[in-house]
């Protein structure tokens, strides 16, 4: 109970610094951190993952905030869910570099909204910026439903980041190479029961060389996974890029991932 405390008084406290200080857009939610150990590579480098990880607790805790966190959804049966996005990584920060995550919405239009995320240095320069797209799900009925006003009115929005956007459809290579099939595991799961939005990218960069640098990542995110399916891995590397497909046992990707 105390740890939960705790951690409700630190989203409280990154709200509050979002609304008295002058580094978060209006409407907006950041939070500061410092690169751990546990984020970085064998580089002394934050990884792409864990990036994403602190993208992915960042809409969490600013859903928290504003009165729309997981047990009010929970309590609606619905959720918000990824359903695609642009990740731009200008450098990795390194181990113990002072940063800031933040976020904000940038529209909300019929089943859907569009979220920014930011990641900026002790020196207040970007270092990462994404571009999302989210569907509103009515859990009850298993589809996407139109939010209403109470479900969207306390995020707000904001301008969009002035960022290069890309559109959800990523262009499919004319082949691919099958891979060895492999099961979901438990780690793969989070609170909905569903393989982890980060856990794709995760098992995509698998197929990477080690040294493999991303400078730009996005992700169309089909359908979800759940425990004790087995995906089936099909990748392509092109000369400005890869596209990773993890697929069901019929063919159909649960996630395309394309990495450049």
């Amino acid at each position: 109970m105390e740890r939960v405390q705790m951690e409700k008084a630190e989203m409280q406290k990154g709200r509050t610094e979002t609304e008295e200080g002058q580094r978060a857009p209006e409407n907006g939610y950041e939070f500061p951190g410092r690169v751990r150990y546990s984020e970085i590579d064998h580089h002394g480098t934050m990884t792409l993952p864990a990036l994403i990880n602190y993208f992915q607790d960042c809409s969490t805790f600013h859903s928290e905030a504003v009165g729309l966190g997981m047990e009010r959804l929970k309590q609606d049966k619905k959720a918000w869910v990824l359903t695609y996005w642009q990740v731009i990584v200008s450098r990795y920060p390194k181990l113990g570099e002072t940063i800031t995550t933040g976020t904000f919405a940038t529209e909300f239009k019929g089943l859907y909204g569009k979220r920014n995320f930011y990641m900026k240095d002790g020196n207040g320069e970007m270092v990462a910026c994404a571009n999302s797209l989210w569907a509103f799900m009515d859990l009850k009925k298993g589809r996407p439903v139109r939010p209403e006003a109470e479900h969207i009115d306390p995020y707000g929005v904001h301008e969009p980041l002035d960022m290069p956007y890309e559109g959800r459809k990523i262009a499919m290579p004319d082949s691919c190479e099958d891979y060895e099939p492999f099961p979901v595991r438990r780690y793969h799961i989070d609170t909905n029961e569903h393989v982890n939005n980060c856990q794709y990218v995760q098992m995509a960069l698998e197929f990477l060389p080690a040294e493999t640098t991303v400078h730009q990542l996005r992700v169309d995110y089909k359908k979800s996974a759940v425990l004790g399916d087995i995906i089936y891995p099909r990748m392509s590397a092109e000369t400005e890029r890869t596209v990773v497909e993890l697929c069901d046992e019929g063919g159909k990707p649960y996630a395309v991932i394309e990495i450049r």
